[in-house]
């Protein structure tokens, strides 16, 4: 790199000046995702994918620095990380809690298990995401498991006909492996 605190980035005409620093950690891995997809603006929603798989939302400034390397505006590309519910805007924990809360889990007392989780983590309708970044939140209309209701997911592995205490044991599980595999 150079010694200059600005560098260009992508190795393109179209990519925006970024500080070193900011190079280095943040948009170095859009850039390997843009050049993997040829800068195409067609293969937005790829990128957008793949880009939220790596920081688990798509930051404000990754969607501007996205829009000015495929040379679209940053309101397409905001257009499009809105209107799809995959994606989203706000960070989110290690472990995406999601409770089902449609018409099976619901008359199965999902809603009990909710604000388990809400006092258990510290959370609420409007804070989704604990403090240390460890878990989020996500009420959901339907896991489609109906089956197994009341049903949970913890990062997309079903947890079905839980109650108020499996919840408790759950979340205690999860954070008991944390905390071994941070010892």
């Amino acid at each position: 790199m150079q010694d200059a605190t600005e560098v260009s980035t992508c190795q393109s005409s179209v990519c925006a000046v970024v500080e070193k620093q900011e190079f280095g950690t943040k948009f170095e891995n859009v850039c390997a995702v843009l050049e993997k997809y040829g800068r195409d603006p067609h293969m937005l929603i790829t990128i957008l994918q793949e880009i939220q798989s790596a920081y688990s939302y798509l930051p404000q400034d990754v969607m501007t620095y996205v829009a000015t390397a495929l040379g679209i505006t940053p309101g397409s590309v905001f257009g499009v990380a809105t209107f799809y519910s995959h994606f989203t805007l706000n960070p989110k924990g290690k472990y995406v809690i999601k409770v089902c809360d449609g018409t099976a889990c619901h008359v199965r007392k999902s809603t009990e298990i909710i604000k388990t989780i809400w006092d258990e983590l510290g959370l609420s309708e409007k804070k989704r995401t604990t403090d240390d970044m460890l878990f989020t939140l996500e009420p959901v209309a339907c896991i489609g498991a109906c089956g197994l209701a009341p049903v949970i997911t913890a990062n997309e592995e079903v947890h079905g006909t839980m109650t108020v205490d499996k919840t408790i044991e759950l979340l205690k599980k999860i954070k008991d492996e944390e905390a071994a595999a941070n010892a």
